[in-house]
């Protein structure tokens, strides 16, 4: 008699502990990417949706290659990317990049550094090894140490190529790398020597200084309207193909109301419709290189 009322317990009541269980996991999606999306506005962004429609973002970080690649190949359902996935890489084909927000690429330095503004010309001396010691930019005379990303295909290292020298494959002048931007940052806030270029979004947590570039601050006016050279866009990434591709879309779509604006503007990021003027930039930079510099 036990067995059968065991055996009854089990084959009805199940299916109500399974249910749940199903239910919580059709309302889950998953998201990887770079850190400094996830430190502009993701977590923020996550958190209202849950509250407002019950569904989790389930967030981790892994950099904006993996937050392209694993929602290529269906690893992931959303991917957080600052940079653009690149044409002709298998890995990276077949997803759709929704620009989302604005991010500043910024130079740092240690709180103790004395030296505040850098123009662009000198950065990119830095970057090609040109100048070598900090006095050579108003500082002590000690040496410049300059921390990078490791690799070409990292979010920051990819578009600092392209915004100092419109070149993917450009060499900086340096052994000083990092797997990921995290370590690097944590490293300038200990090293009073160093030089280093991430994402405002992520170092403006940080005990680090941010230099002015040719005197202009990455202030949100000065990116929003682009005073402040260096500027990039924040995806975020979906499949097509994928089961959750309704469910990505609409978390996407969420981003770019005006409750999800709302939410990235208070985490002190630009919302990409409130930065448009940005993109007319970029266009017409893009067609005075056509036309080989002339307006």
């Amino acid at each position: 008699m036990k067995k059968v009322i065991t055996f009854l317990v089990l084959v009805l009541f199940s299916p109500m502990l399974v249910q749940p269980v199903l239910a919580e996991q059709q309302k889950t999606l998953h998201w990887v990417g770079c850190g400094i999306s996830k430190k502009a506005y993701l977590v923020a962004l996550a958190k209202a949706y849950e509250k407002k429609t019950g569904i989790v973002v389930d967030i981790q970080g892994g950099g904006a290659t993996r937050g392209i690649r694993d929602v290529a190949n269906m690893s992931a359902d959303i991917g957080g990317s600052c940079r653009r996935k690149i044409r002709g890489v298998a890995e990276e084909s077949g997803v759709v990049q929704v620009p989302v927000a604005w991010d500043a690429l910024v130079v740092i330095v240690n709180k103790d550094n004395p030296v505040n503004n850098i123009s662009l010309e000198d950065l990119r001396k830095v970057y090609l090894g040109q100048i070598t010691n900090w006095s050579e930019l108003g500082g002590k005379d000690i040496p410049l140490k300059l921390f990078v990303r490791k690799g070409k295909l990292s979010g920051v290292g990819r578009t600092a190529r392209k915004l100092l020298f419109d070149d993917y494959d450009q060499d900086f002048a340096t052994d000083l790398l990092f797997d990921s931007s995290g370590p690097l940052e944590k490293q300038v806030e200990i090293d009073v020597d160093a030089m280093a270029i991430s994402g405002i979004s992520s170092v403006r947590k940080r005990n680090v200084k941010i230099l002015d570039l040719d005197g202009k601050s990455p202030s949100y006016e000065n990116i929003q309207t682009g005073k402040y050279l260096l500027y990039r866009t924040l995806y975020l990434v979906y499949n097509e193909n994928s089961e959750q591709a309704e469910m990505s879309r609409d978390f996407i779509k969420f981003a770019g109301t005006s409750e999800g604006r709302d939410v990235i503007r208070a985490s002190g990021t630009v919302p990409y419709l409130e930065g448009l003027n940005l993109l007319r930039v970029k266009l017409n930079e893009s067609r005075s290189a056509r036309d080989g510099g002339i307006n």
